[in-house]
């Protein structure tokens, strides 16, 4: 595939990012080497599990701060669950995508069932990933969250507004692709969105990587141990 530069590739920056990434540690890489020369050091990275963990460690480790997990689950339309109509992050509450609710002609109420559900999931990985420890401290840190990359940002948008509400001195999101109308649409959630490349064809994240295998909880646990964090 072809250099690809968008509207979000500044030379200033660095180099015009080269697509596909070979896996989720090059982006990494490519994505802490943006982040750099932002004055971001020793930051709190909180990686999406599970494809943001393998970025995020990349990220913690250039940026010399801690990284852990922030969990997050898709809240999916009952028929097509694959289908987002919403998110929830650890410590926040639900977030929907409203418009599209009322395209489908489905309240809140209506999914209540299915939140339920996603809470369940979202305890048990909390669990899974760091035991009984609690989310490091971010009041009046900088805090940055990771992922492997957003098409529609749902779980971005709730990650982000469940962190605002613990007082971090700067709330940064850092993907390494996303799409472009959506990373317009969460510039208003974060106080600096970095993403070097956000292409305005954009069909889902792995099409821009070459390695996108899908990650078990055990992978996420020894990318946590890996970085000297663990349950």
């Amino acid at each position: 595939m072809p250099w690809n530069r968008t509207a979000r590739d500044d030379p200033r920056k660095g180099r015009p990012v080269r697509l596909p990434y070979a896996d989720r540690a090059e982006a990494g890489r490519v994505l802490a080497g943006r982040l750099a020369p932002l004055g971001l050091e020793g930051a709190v990275v909180l990686a999406l599990p599970r494809g943001g963990v393998p970025v995020g460690y990349e990220v913690a480790r250039r940026l010399g701060g801690p990284l852990d997990v922030l969990v997050t689950r898709k809240i999916g339309y009952p028929p097509q669950p694959e289908l987002g109509v919403g998110a929830i992050a650890e410590g926040g509450s639900p977030v929907f995508d409203r418009e599209l609710l009322g395209r489908l002609g489905l309240a809140e109420d209506d999914l209540a069932p299915i939140v339920d559900a996603e809470r369940a999931e979202l305890d048990r990985r909390v669990q899974v990933y760091r035991g009984g420890r609690p989310l490091p401290v971010m009041y009046g840190r900088p805090v940055v969250i990771v992922d492997d990359g957003f098409a529609t940002g749902g779980t971005a948008r709730a990650a982000l507004r469940a962190v605002r509400g613990r007082g971090p001195s700067r709330l940064v999101l850092a993907v390494p692709v996303g799409a472009a109308e959506t990373v317009r649409s969460l510039e208003a959630e974060a106080d600096d969105v970095v993403v070097p490349v956000a292409p305005w064809e954009f069909r889902a994240v792995g099409q821009w990587y070459r390695d996108f295998g899908q990650l078990a909880d055990d992978d996420v646990i020894a990318w946590l141990a890996r970085s000297g964090t663990g349950a």
